[in-house]
């Protein structure tokens, strides 16, 4: 391991142009003749579309044209799909209810887009966006998931009877009723998982070109996969031949998620261009992206755990209800079913499971993967369970959560996942340590003393990471496998590019690619190069979410990195007259193992290119790629300790406290991870303490700019305590495990088990804001 190979706490490369603003985003893409888009969005939340009249639009100054759903119908777009395929448990498929990317006849939520203006100027298009008059006839709306499946609820989609999208289950109905009626105490609780707004710092963005003259469309775009985007908008919405469509997602400034899909504004611009004949660039703004932005959670759910005598877990029974909105998204079916209830057994020895999932449509923007997507639900609602368990049996939580501990590996739980590799106990004892749980008594009396509520709370966490394998996510639906590409170019001189269709939206890929090159070859991490987001530059590849940047792409470059040695070790055994298997790679060099021949990395490289002197009957060059399809899921896990103290007269809550002890396996840069996890707790904690979307009964948002949309600021936050734990992950070369959601998964019900301990009940819902946690500090009394 070298000062920077694998292990190091490197300074992220990437991060020169970042902080000093020569980052190169979406929005900061020119090209001659570009003009500006804006689009006319729906006021109300449910309505029928009438006259659409552009006629004072299209006269304005600077209006190049005016275009709509019609119009975009006719020339062949396709309706965005969904595409993970989820049956009922009676058989029957999902229903998926149609979705034009301009609304045709109907509007299902407040933002929903009907036309698009083409103008000089961005204020130009959206001054003549506001000029254009639509008659709506309103309809009624439902925003709320467990009332849209009430009878007599407002129809959203013909498709939908009763608004119920897919009535799924996984586990064994008869086995958990039977054990909950046998057990010793069974604990029952309603689960809200609040709905939450992904608020990247860089805005989505996209720029559609059309050259007449090639036929051929470039798209750049704020994506997390552009190579799916490439795929989607070719093969199902009809933008244009995948041989002719290049799509380019340059920096991203933060995703969390929401940019996985393909939004109806990506279509609309390329064809845009295509029709009025230039370039067509939108960026949204900040109001825009609250209203179509995909969202995260909105669950509502009924628990029993039921236990024995001596309080091990018999059974769990949950029944979900998960708001997906107005439409389906790209991944939203998979989010409450495959990434959410397969996590139901936590790191827990249940040996029986049954989960029910009904999935809903709403007047409300859609919704999808968040970061964490469905991991964080199933943490939130087994850790806010297990903590009331312990309550009502009166043991320490810790001790409770230790009696169940899974802990011979590899382990099958009853709902899908195979575990390979954990020490949940390592985890919990390294925060429990940190966190000084034994002194906490201590603690609270002296809060007490002032005047103060003192409470602390635990979370055990487990994530599934990775996605894959493809074989396995086809069986349950996937519409795409899941596998990574990688390749590997080493260029006459020995210096190295790395291509991977992974992509980097602020994980630090730059960095910790280049890293597992340096280390493999000794050679300067200024030397390696990594490109990736351009389906022009790099082969086909599954893109960056659910962790997998490091377990699936890095594995897949350790694959080309496999070749690339075995070939140079050839050429060097070949120059210096040795046997390969005598060859070692140290500090740029290939040597022969035990003398002092040796021929610097540059040189072998050069060698490859001139070809003057290889081994008989090997090509010229050296560049290797490869694709990797991992066997397993990966799972971190942990456990988060949070401390609070509350201020019974303003409701107010202070985090004095927060431990994390985290096992991802083996790390890469423990810096670029202590930043992931640092990112990945704050979200948590907004979603604990602060962030909320809300509608009104007609389905306005209510919390569409940060005036009303409370975002974790720095003094919300205190300094964290990090620790790592390692049980390397078996299934993958680097044994690594992902990093990138954890703190969002294992936050918030540590935070809110440690404010209802501090209050002295349960009656409290997340957002715990001051107004709420004093309303159930009194109703207490």
């Amino acid at each position: 391991m070298g000062v920077e190979g694998i292990g190091a706490r490197v300074t992220r490369k990437e991060d020169k142009r970042f902080l000093t603003g020569k980052g190169r985003y979406t929005d900061d893409m020119t090209v001659p003749g570009m003009k500006y888009a804006c689009f006319v969005r729906s006021p109300y939340a449910h309505a029928k579309i009438g006259n659409i009249d552009a006629t004072a639009a299209k006269a304005m100054p600077g209006v190049i044209d005016v275009l709509d759903g019609k119009q975009l119908q006719a020339d062949g777009i396709g309706n965005l799909i969904c595409g993970w395929m989820i049956h009922s448990k009676d058989g029957s498929p999902m229903k998926m209810g149609a979705w034009h990317p301009l609304a045709v006849d109907t509007v299902r939520y407040v933002g929903d887009a009907i036309a698009i203006v083409v103008a000089d100027t961005s204020g130009e298009a959206r001054d003549a966006a506001e000029a254009v008059v639509i008659d709506y006839e309103q309809l009624p709306v439902v925003t709320e998931a467990v009332a849209a499946l009430a009878s007599g609820a407002p129809q959203i989609h013909p498709e939908a009877p009763g608004n119920l999208i897919f009535d799924w289950q996984i586990g064994e109905p008869d086995a958990v009723d039977k054990a909950i009626a046998a057990a010793a105490h069974v604990t029952e609780i309603e689960i809200l998982n609040n709905r939450l707004s992904p608020n990247p710092m860089e805005p989505r963005a996209t720029l559609g070109i059309y050259d007449t003259a090639e036929d051929h469309y470039t798209c750049y775009t704020t994506s997390q996969n552009p190579h799916v985007a490439r795929l989607v908008m070719s093969a199902f919405y009809n933008v244009a031949p995948e041989n002719k469509l290049r799509v380019i997602a340059p920096d991203v400034g933060g995703g969390f998620g929401s940019k996985i899909y393909i939004y109806p504004e990506e279509i609309i611009c390329l064809w845009a261009s295509k029709k009025t004949g230039v370039p067509v660039k939108w960026t949204s703004d900040r109001t825009e992206a609250f209203l179509t932005d995909a969202h995260g959670r909105d669950h509502v759910s009924k628990v029993q755990m039921a236990f024995d005598a001596n309080n091990r877990i018999t059974a769990l029974k949950v029944d979900t209800i998960a708001n997906l909105g107005a439409y389906m998204s790209l991944f939203s079916s998979a989010v409450p079913t495959y990434l959410y209830a397969t996590l139901l057994s936590g790191q827990y020895a249940i040996p029986a499971i049954h989960a029910n999932v009904r999935t809903v449509y709403t007047n409300t923007v859609p919704v999808d993967a968040y970061r964490g997507a469905g991991r964080p639900e199933a943490t939130y609602l087994l850790e806010r369970t297990m903590e009331t368990a312990a309550r009502e049996l009166g043991v320490s939580p810790a001790e409770l959560r230790r009696t169940n501990f899974i802990r011979t590996f590899p382990y099958q739980t009853p709902v899908i996942m195979n575990y390979d590799a954990g020490d949940y106990e390592a985890s919990l004892n390294a925060a429990m340590q940190a966190a000084d749980w034994n002194g906490f008594a201590a603690r609270r009396s002296q809060s007490e003393a002032k005047g103060k509520k003192r409470g602390i709370g635990m979370s055990c966490y487990i994530e599934a990471c990775g996605i894959a394998p493809s074989a396995a996510v086809g069986s349950l639906g996937a519409g795409v496998g899941l596998w990574e590409s990688a390749e590997v170019r080493v260029n006459a001189v020995g210096t190295i590019e790395v291509l991977t269709g992974s992509h980097s939206h602020g994980q630090g890929h730059e960095t910790t690619f280049a890293q597992l090159v340096a280390g493999r070859l000794g050679v300067p991490i200024d030397s390696i190069s990594i490109v990736h987001g351009d389906t022009d530059k790099v082969q086909m590849g599954m893109g960056t979410y659910g962790s997998r940047s490091g377990a699936v792409g890095m594995s897949a470059v350790v694959k080309a990195l496999d070749k690339v040695e075995a070939k140079a070790k050839k050429i060097a055994a070949h120059l210096m007259e040795a046997s390969e298997e005598d060859i070692v790679i140290e500090n740029g060099e290939l040597k022969v193992a035990g003398t002092d021949k040796s021929v610097p990395w540059f040189q072998v490289a050069l060698a490859s290119y001139t070809a003057h002197n290889l081994p008989s009957g090997m090509e010229p060059g050296l560049k290797e790629t490869a694709f990797y399809d991992p066997s397993n899921f990966t799972f971190p896990a942990g456990c988060y300790i949070a401390e609070v103290e509350i201020d019974p007269d303003t409701g107010e809550t202070d985090i004095v406290q927060f431990v994390a002890a985290d096992d991802f396996g083996n790390i890469i840069n423990p810096m670029i991870v202590e930043g992931q996890v640092h990112g990945g707790i704050a979200q948590g904690i907004g979603q604990a303490l602060l962030e909320n979307v809300q509608y009104d009964a007609n389905g306005q948002l209510l919390t569409a700019s940060y005036m009303d949309y409370a975002m974790p600021r720095a003094d919300d936050l205190p300094s964290f305590t990090l620790s790592h734990q390692n049980t390397p992950c078996p299934s993958n070369p680097l044994g690594i495990k992902g990093c990138g959601e954890a703190g969002a998964i294992g936050s918030p019900p540590a935070l809110i088990n440690a404010i209802t301990d501090a209050i002295g009940h349960n009656k409290l819902t997340m957002p715990a804001t001051p107004m709420k946690v004093w309303q159930a500090l009194h109703a207490a009394h």
